[in-house]
């Protein structure tokens, strides 16, 4: 496996109905057509069928400019003094870790998940980055737009936040520091997920929605409008490299209309006017022209190519009807299926689409709906498999540990935990195609300490179930098998 260290050209992608028709739609899964409107508290929100997702025209950009925005530029604007950041770690080195060819300046010798800025005060901040949560290591590699399956969210962040604050010194630098942790402490019990590995990045969006004015995008302590909960529902991180094939972002399809304005909710950790809000909109669309180009990596193993061959009408004949296709003339039907036909966990599809009308209103009102419909349906969206084995764990909320398991719903284990190395290191398995782990007889209730706690996958937690996708139970455990290795081509 290589890193991917710039551009490539991008591929363009290919081109309510009334109450009483709505337990059909549930479970048959069909319909088609744009967002339909209804008015919440006088707000316009957004909501979809399942079914088709019609395509949305995308603003031009530059990738050249988007891949050098997204390793330099800042888009969370607020973060650690670099003074104190220095004093905290002892020294910045430039052979401080893997890194992406490309980074500039400061950000040259800082991890690759960090980016130096400039505040307005003229104090240099240290801040996160997408890479956080979008890029991993594999194979000894650093991949870029590889979901980070092992991201520790389970920890309160201002425990670190507030110790570190005795390392900043000066009245501008310990403002700029004061600012980053008290948005912090206000954010971090929307943060913490229940399990090391999957992401809380769409409640944290949530409630930043909740801290802001919609119109101004004003920073309010108490929040405007109800909050998320504050237990996250478990999400796992799609690859960057599929976007080129999506109409719509996010696992219900929610994510409708201009992409760029989605991806960069992010800064709304730091961006407290639309003035700011303009100024990263002003290079985003490069970004996500930079993405729709990232190619795929290469199963870096060898392959059977015989089985494989095997494995190719399997894949016809029972996923391509919701996955696509892969060869030069690839099609990929940009489905959302319902969940009565997918029956996965159900909880982070309905939560979108019942429970956050207030939230897509504030949506729609703000800067980011200009262009863009929040517009959930009541399903999940079936993704492209392209680099699928490097992708595991498997399902909207990282359950299923391997490809073998995801094919097979009996084989699935209701606890367990990545196997690791004496490094602490997860360890693939290419036979299964996905993380080794351990099977456990017991959940979490069982754990000795936080720490075995928090490494245990318990699929009876709420939003964690790991039921559904059952379409590879009715294949012989050969056709399984040859499956399983022509995934490894894609």
């Amino acid at each position: 496996m290589r890193p991917y260290p710039g551009p490539s050209p991008a591929q363009a992608p290919r081109r309510w109905r009334p109450a009483v028709l709505l337990a059909s739609l549930v479970l048959l899964g069909c319909d088609s057509g744009d967002p339909e409107t209804a008015s919440v508290a006088g707000q316009t929100v957004y909501r979809s069928a399942v079914g088709p997702v019609p395509a949305y025209p995308q603003r031009p950009g530059d990738p050249a400019k988007g891949y050098d925005a997204l390793l330099n530029r800042a888009v969370v604007t607020c973060g650690f003094p670099y003074s104190g950041y220095v004093k905290a770690i002892g020294s910045v080195k430039r052979d401080g870790g893997p890194q992406f060819p490309g980074r500039t300046g400061r950000n040259a010798a800082l991890p690759y998940m960090l980016t130096a800025y400039q505040s307005a005060a003229g104090v240099e901040l240290v801040t996160s980055n997408c890479l956080t949560c979008h890029a991993a290591i594999f194979d000894g590699q650093l991949v870029m737009g590889l979901g980070n399956a092992f991201l520790d969210m389970t920890q309160d962040p201002l425990v670190a936040v507030e110790s570190a604050g005795s390392y900043v010194t000066g009245r501008a630098a310990r403002a700029e520091w004061r600012r980053w942790a008290d948005r912090l402490g206000t954010l971090s019990d929307y943060m913490m997920t229940d399990t090391i590995g999957v992401n809380s990045a769409g409640n944290l969006t949530a409630a930043l929605m909740a801290h802001r004015d919609p119109e101004t995008l004003a920073w309010s302590d108490r929040p405007l409008i109800e909050p998320p909960p504050r237990q996250p529902l478990p999400v796992a991180v799609p690859p960057w490299w599929t976007l080129r094939k999506k109409h719509a972002l996010f696992y219900s399809g929610e994510g409708r209309g201009d992409h760029a304005r989605f991806m960069m909710l992010v800064a709304a950790i730091c961006t407290d006017t639309v003035g700011e809000a303009r100024a990263i909109d002003a290079w985003a669309p490069d970004v996500r022209a930079y993405l729709a180009g990232l190619p795929s990596p290469k199963y870096p193993y060898a392959i059977d190519r015989s089985l494989a061959e095997r494995g190719y009408p399997v894949f016809r004949s029972h996923c391509k009807r919701c996955h696509g296709t892969y060869a030069e003339d690839w099609r990929y039907p940009n489905q959302v299926v319902a969940l009565g036909k997918v029956g996965t966990d159900p909880e982070l599809a309905r939560a979108g689409y019942a429970d956050s009308a207030r939230l897509r209103a504030w949506f729609q009102q703000s800067f980011y709906g200009a262009l863009s419909q929040a517009a959930p349906a009541l399903g999940y969206a079936a993704p492209p498999l392209d680099a699928v084995w490097v992708t595991a764990p498997y399902l909207h909320n990282d359950s299923v540990p391997t490809l073998a398991a995801l094919l097979d719903s009996r084989a699935r284990p209701t606890y367990w935990r990545f196997k690791r190395t004496a490094g602490d290191q997860p360890i693939y398995d290419r036979v299964q195609v996905g993380w080794d782990h351990e099977v456990l007889t017991a959940g979490k209730a069982a754990a000795m300490s936080w720490d075995e706690r928090n490494r245990i996958y318990d699929t009876t937690g709420k939003g964690y179930g790991n039921r559904g996708h059952a379409f590879g139970d009715v294949l012989s455990a050969e056709q399984r098998r040859a499956l399983v290795e022509y995934l490894k081509t894609l």
